[in-house]
């Protein structure tokens, strides 16, 4: 991979990083503000509870796509990145435009899809 398309793609993967973070942040704000709140009665428990549940549904889903980008980051500080972890074959470039912290090129993803449904 060029050094232009490794710049390219460490300001995405960066820029992402700082995003999620401050989302995190302010779902983690929300949710402090939520318990914060005086509730009168069943139905006002049910939906901060409900909200809640979302909240830390996204938040998981949030740091799960940190810790793939922060190991996208160490691959390209190795000169690993944009290679796919089974196959070991280039991943696209479209592939990584699409999902920069990609790491399987898109047979290989496919393989892993069906694997875990099956």
């Amino acid at each position: 991979m060029q050094q232009s398309e490794l710049s390219y793609f460490k300001e995405i993967l960066e820029s992402r990083n700082e995003q999620i973070i401050k989302n995190i942040d302010g779902v983690n704000d929300e949710l402090d503000q939520l318990n914060r709140l005086e509730l009168n009665d069943e139905g006002d428990h049910a939906s901060v509870n409900n909200s809640a549940m979302i909240e830390s549904v996204i938040v998981r889903q949030q740091e799960q796509e940190l810790r793939e980008i922060n190991i996208a980051l160490g691959k390209m500080s190795s000169g690993e990145y944009g290679v796919c972890a089974m196959c070991e074959d280039d991943i696209g470039f479209q592939r990584l435009k699409v999902k920069p912290h990609a790491i399987y090129c898109i047979d290989c993803r496919e393989i892993v899809e069906k694997t875990k449904q099956g």
